[in-house]
């Protein structure tokens, strides 16, 4: 039996397909529909991070939001485009 070598490169590449087809699995699903608007404790909850965390990121211009009355609201999408701009690639 032949032995494969596979590099951390063929590991990350695997990682984002299978990503990529969770995700679509999960958008298949009837009834699912992600919404478009969170607050900051479904902000929280999703990125496991505190509330004086969440104002950091407000404060210091991160992470787009917007204020209607005394409720703060945040874009799904921006927050997945601010993950996705700030990852980061380790090369070992």
């Amino acid at each position: 039996m032949a032995a494969t070598i596979i590099t951390t490169e063929d590991l990350r590449e695997f990682k984002l397909e299978l990503l990529e087809d969770i995700k679509a699995i999960i958008n298949q699903q009837p009834g699912f529909k992600q919404k478009k608007w969170l607050k900051s404790p479904e902000v929280r909850d999703l990125l496991s991070i505190s509330p004086g965390t969440i104002q950091n990121l407000r404060i210091n211009g991160t992470l787009p939001y917007t204020k209607v009355g005394g409720v703060i609201y945040y874009d799904y999408e921006d927050i997945i485009k601010v993950m996705e701009e700030n990852r980061v690639h380790n090369k070992f």
